[in-house]
């Protein structure tokens, strides 16, 4: 089992970047293959990106593709992301998740961290 707290959340003006951070507890966060994902008010969770075990493999929304980068340090059992030219539609409150196996769904996802809150003003 593995828990979750993300951080690094804030209120950044449109063209700003932000990095958040997701420290996960216990000894096997390289086994975990880890996802973030985000909702909106009003909006269902969707996937932004996620990475496996070793960070060889990444995949992106398309919404944030270019834009958006995950990374992960297993070494610090965390991952990042790192938000750069961000628009008003990122607010968002930002979840990082962790799966056994690699997918893009949320249900593929076991665990979850309470979220970070995102706000990009225009």
């Amino acid at each position: 089992q593995v828990q979750l707290v993300e951080s690094g959340g804030g209120l950044v003006q449109a063209g700003g970047s932000l990095r958040l951070s997701c420290a996960a507890s216990g000894r096997t966060f390289s086994r975990y293959v880890m996802g973030w994902f985000r909702q909106a008010p009003g909006k269902e969770r969707e996937f932004v990106t996620a990475i496996n075990w070793i960070g060889t493999t990444m995949n992106y929304a398309d919404s944030v593709k270019g834009r958006f980068t995950i990374s992960r340090d297993n070494t610090k059992n965390t991952v990042y992301l790192q938000m750069n030219s961000l628009k008003p539609e990122d607010t968002a409150v930002y979840y990082c998740a962790a799966a056994n196996n690699y997918g893009l769904s949320a249900g593929n996802y076991n665990y979850w961290g309470p979220g970070t809150q995102v706000t990009v003003s225009s």
